[in-house]
Formats: C-alpha cells, structure tokens, sequence
C-alpha cells in the first residue's frame, strides 16, 4: 500500500496556483493512497479553527471527501500553523499528530517530524518557536477576536521574513548533531522532515548503522512528496502549473 508524505504548502488566497495544485494532488495521486501525512506548514498561517474563510472551508472540505473514501489523513503542526486544533481536523476527517512521530513503513521505523525543532543553530528562532509553542501565549492569541488574530497573523508573517532575510543559509538549516541525536532517541535509521524547503535525501550513520533523512521541499513552483509504498521510498516533484 502506498503512503504520500507532503510538507510546507502554506496555502495562501494570495497563491491559488497551489491550492489547485493541491486539489489536483487529492484527485489524482492521493485518493489511491492508503494515508496521506501534513507533515506541518499547511497553511502559510492559522487564525484558530474558526477561520470561516473560503481557503480554510474549502481545504477542509477537500480533505473530507478524501478521508470519506477510506485514505487516512493525518496533520502534523508546522511553524506557520502551530494553531491548527482539533476542530479543524474533525471537519476535515484527520488526526493531529505530534511533532515528532514514529510509525512503520514496511520493516524501516521511521521519524516524522515538521523539522524546525532541528535547526538549533539559529537561537533567536528557537526562542520565538518555544513562546509560540507556550498554551499560555496560544490561548491568550485565540482569545482574540478573528480579525485581531488575522492582524497578528501578517504581523508575525511579516516579522519572520524579515529576520530570515539576515540569516546565514547554514543557521537556517538542521543541526547535523541534533539529527543524530533525535534519530538515535527514537532508535530509527529513517527521518522524513519539511521546514528547510532544501528538498534532497541524505545518507548518515546513526547508531553505527546506515541511515537515512529526507526533506521534502515547499510547494511554489513544484510539488513534492515522499511516496512509500512499503519500505521503498522515493522523492518526487511536478510543475504545479499545467499548460493552458
């Protein structure tokens, strides 16, 4: 049975080309797939679950359908919608999962993970990450009416972009020696991740052992998945835009 693993959409109204081409992923890659895995990222930002725009209705409608047709969807939380709750989920048929989680493919454990946890270089992010994370500062965030949260939301967009713009690439990306540690803490030699959007597949040693880590790239010009059928895997990309 096939597994899709898809990462860093950030499905935004402002790019339908991805919201097409994520439909068009539903209609003609996933629906024969026995799960379907959102490692974080989703959505380029989330207000709460009740966000009553057309982009979220609709996203959770399309899940719907799918998950009626018997695919397992399941919803990892990303750094750009860490508030996705479990209303959300419920509508659109998933289960929220943890960052990080451990599941079978075949004879392989593998780690699923959104990835920014990994990047323990840039200390400014993991500090941000650690308040955004924090149930108090969530729940005083979703205490706000909507239009305050959609405001805070082009704020925190805003203010992300600009410290990434004076970043070194290398603080950006994952910290070797904390991909190791994880894996070894999980006792797996597989970790699928997002976050970096540095698509690759990448050979290390953990536990004195072969292993493996592969990144899944953002959803902008191209598409991309992890395909597992079974302990197989492969990363695979596709134009998003179709020829007119």
């Amino acid at each position: 049975m096939t597994t899709l693993f898809i990462s860093d959409l950030h499905l935004h109204e402002s790019r339908p080309h991805i919201t097409e081409g994520f439909q068009r992923f539903l209609r003609e890659q996933a629906q024969s797939a026995e799960a379907l895995y959102i490692l974080g990222d989703f959505f380029d930002a989330w207000v709460g679950d009740d966000d009553d725009s057309p982009l979220a209705l609709e996203t959770a409608a399309d899940l719907r359908q799918l998950s009626d047709q018997g695919v397992g969807i399941y919803l990892m939380h990303g750094n750009r919608d860490f508030l996705l709750g479990g209303d959300f989920a419920s509508a659109a048929g998933a289960k929220l999962i943890d960052d990080p989680t451990t599941i079978q493919l075949g004879d392989r454990r593998a780690l699923l993970m959104h990835g920014d946890s990994l990047c323990t270089r840039d200390v400014e992010y993991m500090a941000f990450r650690a308040q955004m994370r924090s149930p108090q500062w969530q729940a005083q965030a979703l205490a706000q009416p909507l239009a305050a949260r959609r405001q805070l939301a082009t704020e925190l967009r805003n203010h992300s972009k600009s410290m990434t713009s004076m970043k070194a690439e290398d603080i950006m990306d994952v910290t070797p020696e904390e991909v190791v540690r994880v894996m070894e803490e999980a006792n797996v030699d597989l970790l699928i991740h997002g976050h970096t959007h540095r698509p690759d597949r990448h050979q290390l040693t953990v536990n004195d052992k072969p292993a493996e880590r592969i990144v899944l790239g953002d959803w902008h010009d191209h598409g991309w998945c992890v395909r597992a059928e079974g302990s197989e895997l492969s990363l695979e990309s596709w134009p998003l835009k179709t020829e007119s």
